[in-house]
This record gives structure tokens, C-alpha cells and sequence, in this order.
């Protein structure tokens, strides 16, 4: 059976809408969408029938688009059960361990809270797919908005537990920044090294960084490192549990 063929939509300043497509059934789930009109272009321009939208967390950045993309195509909106209140148009409510159907594939649904009290990941093993919304980035994580350290260090890790070729399509274009973070925290790290280099040279050529795969960001991203001895002796918090670690270099790049 053929992946999932996954489309990223760049809207607003930094965000990454995508379109998840599945070839066999015709049907397409758009996650995230920050705003409609981008979102509906590129569904006509492919000729392609929007079926679903798949919301992570409730931010208007992430469901701006809601409302048009129901009013315009009548799809079904899926989203957090603890967060219902807040996602315009949800349908379907969906928690830990709950599929997700889209056409032939299914995914897997994580909850994920930190950055928000409510925050859910959708994971297509098939696809080698994770939408993980703002709980991961390519060398970050999320604020801690509504959750704790220790919410979000258990969501990471449930995250981080998944294959290392799982594709990491995070909402937000916000690698460069965040490996200019992880260099003060871990800086003779050969891959973050190795990564920073490879950032650079895609964002001058106009390109983007996202997806990462779990694999790269296990050997290189600081918040999925907060229990790794050697993260903890360059960061100068040896012997630290891993929690209070993390929150430590959380609220570093919160003031960096």
C-alpha cells in the first residue's frame, strides 16, 4: 500500500500547514489549518477532496481555518475530547490511545499535553508520520503555556519512543532559532553540529528544515536529551533528574 502523500502548506509567518492525502480512496485530511485560503487553493489545485481537518490543540494559529474549510467542503473536524470546547466545528473526539481512519491508513493518537492542557499527536506508522503540532520541533519543543515539566517531559517521551525513521511534521519553521538555542546547551556535539550546518544552508537557499526524523532529533535535540549523561555534563546540571533538567533548559530558551 502507498504512503500517505503529505503536502506542507507554509502560511502566516512561520507556520506549516499540511495536507495528508490518500491515494487509494481520494480522501484528504488537512491538519492545523492556521487560515483557509491556502489550504483550499492547493486542495482544487491538485483536484483533490477534503475530507478531514486533524487539530492538535486549540491555538487560533492552528484552527483559524476551521469554520471556511467546514463551510466550504463539509468535512469532519477531529480533535481532542479534553479540549472540545475549544476546537471550532469538532466532531469527532479522540484521546490516548483512539484511532484516527483517513482513507486506508489509520493513526494513532497520543496525548501530549505540555504546551497546552490539551495538546494530541497523530502517528501514521505506516506513513512514517508523526503531526505532533507545537509539542516538537526540529530541536524544540513547545512553551510550557498551560502544562508543567513534567507533562511535557512525559509527552516527549512518548514521542521520542517512536522509530527513529518517523517523520516529525511540526507546525512551525522555527529550526534555525532553536539550533542557535541547543549550540549554548550541548555545543561539542557532533550531530548538532553536523545539523546546524545543514540549517543554515537550507534556509539560505529558501528551503525548509521540516521534517526532521526522530532519529536525527534523538541524537540532537536538547529537550529529547534532558536525561542523556552527556547533555547533563555539558549543560552543568550533573546527576539532575531528568525532569528538572528539562525544565531547566526549558526556561533557558524561554529568556535565551
Amino acid at each position: 500500500m502507498p504512503a500517505l502523500e503529505i503536502v506542507q502548506i507554509p502560511v502566516l509567518n512561520d507556520n506549516y500547514v499540511y495536507l495528508a492525502h490518500c491515494a487509494e480512496t481520494g480522501e484528504t485530511a488537512v491538519v492545523d489549518p492556521a487560515v483557509a485560503g491556502p489550504v483550499l487553493d492547493e486542495v482544487s489545485k491538485r483536484g483533490w477532496t477534503l475530507t478531514h481537518i486533524l487539530n492538535t490543540h486549540h491555538h487560533g494559529d492552528h484552527v483559524g481555518g476551521n469554520e471556511e474549510i467546514i463551510a466550504a467542503t463539509g468535512c469532519t473536524v477531529t480533535g481532542s475530547a479534553d479540549d472540545a470546547p475549544r476546537i471550532p466545528g469538532i466532531q469527532v473526539q479522540v484521546r490516548e490511545g483512539d484511532t484516527v481512519t483517513l482513507g486506508n491508513h489509520t493513526a494513532r493518537v497520543f496525548d501530549v499535553p505540555g504546551h497546552t492542557r490539551a495538546h494530541i499527536a497523530y502517528w501514521f506508522e505506516d506513513s512514517d508520520a508523526l503531526f505532533c503540532g507545537d509539542t516538537l520541533f526540529s530541536l524544540g519543543c513547545g512553551r510550557l503555556f498551560e502544562g508543567t515539566p513534567q507533562q511535557m517531559w512525559t509527552s516527549l517521551g512518548k514521542l521520542r519512543a517512536l522509530p527513529d525513521s518517523t517523520r516529525i511534521y511540526c507546525a512551525h519553521e522555527y529550526t534555525q532559532a532553536n539550533a542557535d538555542f541547543a549550540i549554548t546547551v550541548e555545543p561539542d556535539n557532533p550531530a548538532l553540529n553536523a545539523r546546524y550546518d545543514q540549517i543554515i544552508a537550507l534556509r539560505e537557499a529558501g528551503k525548509p528544515t521540516v521534517p526532521s526524523t526522530m532519529g536525527e532529533e534523538k541524537q540532537a535535540n536538547p529537550f529529547l536529551r534532558a536525561d542523556q549523561t552527556v547533555l547533563l555534563e555539558a549543560a552543568g546540571l550533573s546527576g539532575a533528574d531528568p525532569v528538572a533538567a528539562f525544565a531547566d533548559i526549558r526556561q533557558r530558551k524561554d529568556n535565551f
